[in-house]
């Protein structure tokens, strides 16, 4: 630390002011910002004045409704064309044109592609050996790039991990009477243990680097040696929307917003928001799969480290995969919350108390003994139950919509599907059409199920299986909602039905503007904060019951 810095941090620990702490630092002569100091932005821009071409590959989805915002796809490639903004560039694909989150891409370490084989000019005799030669040199070169990438990001990432670790953790917990241990965990999850396993990957890196010819380097088995390790994850990455949540809700005091600040100055750390650093490691496990997929372009095949970066490949996959999912999942929740809502009448727990996925849901005919009456029902299949309401008609402002009125749930785990012929149910002595039943074994009740056409059946009978199927993988994974992100659903979901509409997400207002204004040097730092979060690709929740007037807009 600066001469006096330790001593003003002391005076202002002794004295109990986390705000005095930050007008001493601030005031003092050292400010601390990115060592970069904006260059490699800068780089970008050069490139682009001087006609270059500059790419980036999408980390996530892009999904929007607005015509002057890109949207595109995780893997897609991007063409960079202005990033003079930080938060917010303008890229092209294939489609179109737009502005696009920075921080939802990877720019591409080769920008110049070697020319291949099969594409240089034929010569003749040792001209062609020179010129193999020249595309093999080229194509090393561009795996040495690749190679100093990953280790250089994963030099920065121990250092950004050490920093929450050393700058905020150590200094939190010798503040008892602010955190307690439960809030320090909601907050920072396993990040330590992140940070331990790393630390470890990265020596395993170094070991691997061949430092005389970096292209020789074969590093492909440090990610299958470790991909026990990134594991965890999935565990950091479900807690993630937590530590949103109780971040959001402790810097609405001013002494947290002073406290943290004065951790980052005294841990020397670039100008970024706490869950800024937070969401690094959601970030992270996202760009293994691109890393790996870029070193195996420009890895020959005879190369010793082919099959195994190959592996790692997939490995590295299924992991972002399984992750990217979980956190698909824990968004969706905020919609199950919104659609209980909206059903009258409900009875009984609330549906996130077991349920996390809307599997199917569709119109049946429900056969009720003993005088065999039938229902028109809607049902909707979630993992573990399976809700039924009746769906009426009021009229509104001279308009009429439809209304769901909540008329029972069966439990899942307990029942057994079972496909019918068509013909005279035995069991309540009427013709059948497009039948099925839910059988319980414990209870030996049954309810007999009727779909309009055989294809409708059937997609219900694939439906109960994928449910099924949920329900065991979520017990593998051990995927569940946690009391906290149950709660903070349905509290947005009721503050939602007070307003009578969604809450207003804040975004730039350039992009509402003419198609290339000049984009503002600043913006207000909660926006900025609202786009470091990955926007996901919708799921077929509203896909699967749009059609329902309580959901039209």
């Amino acid at each position: 630390m600066p001469d006096g810095t330790l001593d003003t941090a002391i005076r202002a620990e002794e004295a109990g002011s986390e705000e005095d702490l930050y007008e001493d630092l601030h005031s003092s002569s050292h400010h601390y910002s990115h060592p970069a100091g904006g260059g490699e932005q800068l780089a970008i821009n050069e490139l682009i004045s001087d006609g270059s071409v500059v790419c980036a590959e999408a980390l996530w989805d892009h999904v929007t409704m607005d015509d002057q915002e890109l949207g595109f796809k995780a893997g897609d490639v991007i063409e960079v064309m202005d990033a003079t903004n930080r938060e917010w560039w303008w890229g092209r694909v294939t489609d179109g044109e737009g502005w696009f989150p920075a921080s939802f891409v990877r720019l591409r370490v080769n920008q110049d592609e070697p020319v291949e084989d099969d594409e240089a000019p034929q010569a003749q005799n040792g001209e062609a050996e020179d010129g193999g030669a020249e595309v093999q040199s080229s194509k090393d070169q561009m795996r040495t790039n690749v190679i100093n990438e990953i280790l250089s990001t994963e030099r920065d990432y121990i250092k950004h991990l050490r920093d929450i670790c050393e700058g905020y953790i150590r200094q939190c917990r010798k503040r008892a009477d602010m955190f307690s241990e439960e809030q320090l965990h909601t907050i920072f999850g396993n990040i330590e243990d992140i940070y331990r396993c790393q630390k470890a990957f990265v020596k395993a890196l170094e070991q691997k680097f061949n430092s005389k010819s970096p292209h020789l380097s074969e590093l492909g088995a440090c990610f299958l040696e470790h991909q026990a390790d990134f594991q965890i994850y999935s565990e950091y990455c479900n807690n993630h929307p937590n530590a949103c949540v109780e971040l959001s809700r402790l810097t609405k005091l001013s002494k947290y917003v002073y406290f943290f600040e004065a951790c980052r100055l005294l841990q020397k750390m670039i100008d970024i928001s706490l869950d800024g650093f937070l969401l690094t490691p959601v970030q992270k496990i996202c760009k293994y799969p691109l890393q790996l997929a870029e070193l195996l372009k420009y890895t020959h095949p005879q190369h010793r480290d082919f099959k195994d970066v190959e592996a790692a490949l997939h490995a590295m996959k299924n992991v972002a995969q399984l992750i990217n999912e979980r956190k698909r999942r824990l968004e969706n929740i905020d919609k199950i919350a919104h659609w209980q809502s909206s059903i009258e009448d409900w009875e009984g727990e609330d549906l996130l108390v077991r349920s996390s996925e809307l599997i199917y849901s569709g119109e049946l005919t429900r056969v009720t003994q003993p005088q065999a009456k039938s229902q028109q029902r809607m049902f909707f299949l979630f993992d573990h139950q399976l809700i039924y309401c009746k769906k009426d008609g009021i009229w509104q402002d001279l308009l009429r919509r439809d209304v769901l009125y909540y008329k029972g749930r069966l439990d899942m785990d307990g029942l057994e599907v079972v496909d019918l012929e068509d013909g005279k149910d035995r069991d309540l002595h009427v013709n059948i059409k497009n039948a099925f039943r839910l059988h319980c074994g414990i209870s030996g009740d049954s309810h007999l199920l009727c779909a309009r056409k055989p294809e409708q059946k059937q997609r219900w009978l694939k439906a109960f299986a994928r449910e099924r199927e949920q329900v065991q993988l979520d017990q593998e994974t051990g995927f569940s909602i946690t009391e906290p992100q149950r709660k903070q659903a349905m509290l947005n979901a009721s503050r939602q039905q007070a307003t009578g509409k969604p809450k207003a997400v804040s975004r730039p207002c350039y992009l509402t503007r003419q198609k290339h204004p000049t984009v503002p040097v600043s913006r207000p730092q909660q926006q900025v904060l609202v786009l470091a979060e990955p926007r996901r690709k919708p799921s077929t929740f509203w896909h699967s019951i749009s059609r329902l007037a309580p959901f039209r807009k």
